[in-house]
């Protein structure tokens, strides 16, 4: 036994100011009554991250240092992160984020009062670094929860009805050594999950013990690493859930019928579509009307009808989908420097929005048919009929576009 009660695991990869933050939160902040470790990984970086961890060393830090020649993917490295830790419990930390020492110390005691328990889940704080407050939690828990060895059932319910998502928590490293394992199309925290129950008890606390920091004092607005998940992954969500059932089931604790079947269907396809609604949201909110639309359609056949994170964007939808297509269409074409507005009087309106929906600041916009040479201009025409005027002329038909060609597939 090493006597290392915590390995603090850090997979890192050029992010040599965002690392010196954490690593200043640990020097400051984390005053443990165990002893722990910082273990991190670095993933070859090119910056100055092997400098940046020298300096805390020299200041007394209880850092190991592992870094590769090659960078090997973000997976490798924290898994590498984790398998190098040699304490009796680990946990991932992210290179920009923090824990909270205190409510570590008491998730710590809590696992050694419950030996049973392979690995306690708590949810995690959305923390502005700026103003120093907790924005929100990501998921809440009403009371501590401990779930006996091999209770797939309840702990599948448990997720289902909280929306929970199994991604922060510590491990007992002797559990971790056989779940930590790769899954890339189920999305890795639900496959993880079933396989701590599969070898023990496993709990959700009420208390927070991480803070995943959403507004940096050292880069603002910069992107989250969470975010693409979020925006692309709800198969790969659906994918976990279906894992977790799947050993459950092969493992007897679970009983499938054609009813019990259908039960567990519905509860991942409603887990999925509200996962698909926050994807909507967050493709609106970065103006990509085309791509939310497109969720659109999948969650409406899905059945949430009234979903409250699509009722804001709702009534604008089919008209920022239909501008944007149209400035999609043309950027997308080869050569074409001029977009002709036939049958508008007043364009400055109609053009601050197209350029908002991200028209290529080399496309001009004109009115005038001595500004539009007809091999280099697209054409959007007011007036359906006008449409074979412009290709009488000579612009190429299917770049000459009415409103109709561009809403028709929009159906609300």
């Amino acid at each position: 036994m090493s006597g290392i009660k915590l390995s603090i695991c850090i997979p890192t990869y050029n992010r040599e100011a965002h690392l010196r933050n954490a690593l200043t939160y640990c020097e400051n902040d984390y005053k443990f009554a165990f002893p722990f470790e910082i273990v991190i990984c670095d993933n070859a970086s090119t910056d100055g991250t092997q400098q940046v961890v020298e300096e805390f060393i020299a200041r007394g830090q209880p850092i190991r240092y592992y870094k590769r020649e090659t960078n090997a993917g973000a997976a490798a490295n924290v898994t590498s992160a984790l398998r190098l830790g040699k304490g009796e419990y680990l946990i991932y930390l992210a290179d920009d984020d923090m824990l909270i020492a205190d409510a570590v110390a008491d998730t710590i005691r809590y696992l050694d009062n419950n030996q049973e328990v392979t690995c306690a889940h708590a949810p995690w704080f959305f923390y502005d670094e700026v103003a120093k407050t907790d924005i929100e939690k990501f998921y809440n828990v009403e009371e501590d929860r401990k779930f006996p060895h091999g209770s797939f059932g309840d702990v599948f319910q448990y997720i289902c009805e909280g929306h929970i998502f199994p991604e922060i928590a510590i491990y007992r490293s002797s559990a971790l050594r056989s779940a930590w394992i790769p899954r890339e199309f189920c999305f890795y925290p639900f496959p993880f999950l079933a396989h701590f129950l599969d070898q023990g008890a496993v709990s959700f606390l009420q208390r927070p013990f991480y803070r995943s920091i959403v507004n940096s004092a050292i880069a603002r607005d910069r992107p989250q690493e969470g975010t693409n998940d979020v925006m692309t992954s709800w198969d790969r969500y659906r994918g976990g859930l279906e894992y977790f059932l799947y050993m459950g089931v092969k493992r007897g604790a679970m009983t499938l019928t054609p009813e019990t079947h259908l039960k567990y269907e519905e509860m991942c396809k409603v887990f999925t579509l509200n996962r698909m609604a926050v994807a909507f949201r967050f493709w609106a909110e970065r103006k990509n009307f085309i791509k939310a639309y497109e969720l659109y359609t999948r969650i409406m056949w899905g059945g949430m009808l009234n979903h409250p994170e699509i009722r804001n964007f709702r009534e604008r939808l089919p008209l920022m989908v239909a501008i944007q297509t149209l400035v999609s269409e043309v950027n997308s074409a080869i050569g074409i420097d001029t977009l002709l507005l036939g049958g508008f009087s007043e364009i400055t309106a109609l053009e601050g929005l197209m350029r908002e929906l991200g028209l290529n600041e080399k496309v001009k916009m004109t009115v005038k048919l001595s500004d539009s040479p007809l091999e280099s201009t697209a054409v959007f025409v007011s007036v359906n009929s006008d449409r074979e005027y412009f290709v009488a002329l000579g612009y190429l038909p299917n770049l000459v576009f009415h409103e109709h060609d561009l809403s028709r597939h929009i159906i609300m």
